[in-house]
């Protein structure tokens, strides 16, 4: 008794934050509520935290999330030193997350399969790389999907 009490307390919350929300940003939670791999308390994390801004290419998002890779250059030498880690740590953890979330909700999207031709032989620590990889595509493939409702290649929409 006590658990569904806290449950319907909960749900009266939720839904009065539901209300509070504007009309741009609810529409947003709503197209990503529609894929397959985001519940309701992941796509409002996603929109407050990250598509609540308009970005103007896939290159600002993802540096907005710190998933850019940090280049070194010094007169011949040119290396990567891993990404930036330069923009909103609560998004890039976000992203990171939605990507394993992916791998399991979606296998048979392109990107799913990507990061697993990636990754078929490789070890922890080049998977852990790899899906920050798959993190940084996922989240551009879903700001078109919000900018412009191109769905990610193959992905599931919910029923």
């Amino acid at each position: 008794m006590l658990v569904r009490e806290q449950l319907a307390a909960l749900e009266q919350v939720q839904a009065a934050q539901a209300l509070a929300v504007p009309a741009p940003i609810a529409e947003r939670q709503d197209h990503l509520l529609r894929l397959k791999a985001l519940g309701p308390a992941f796509a409002a994390t996603l929109v407050s935290k990250l598509f609540y801004k308009d970005f103007r290419d896939r290159r600002e998002v993802a540096s907005y999330c710190g998933l850019t890779p940090s280049l070194w250059k010094s007169g011949g030498i040119d290396r990567e030193q891993g990404i930036s880690k330069a923009g909103n740590h609560r998004a890039r953890h976000k992203a990171i997350e939605l990507a394993w979330l992916w791998l399991r909700h979606q296998p048979d999207s392109a990107l799913s399969r990507w990061f697993r031709t990636r990754t078929i032989n490789a070890g922890k620590r080049a998977r852990r790389i790899a899906i920050v990889a798959l993190a940084r595509k996922l989240i551009v493939a879903l700001w078109r999907y919000l900018t412009t409702g191109l769905v990610p290649e193959e992905a599931i929409m919910k029923v």
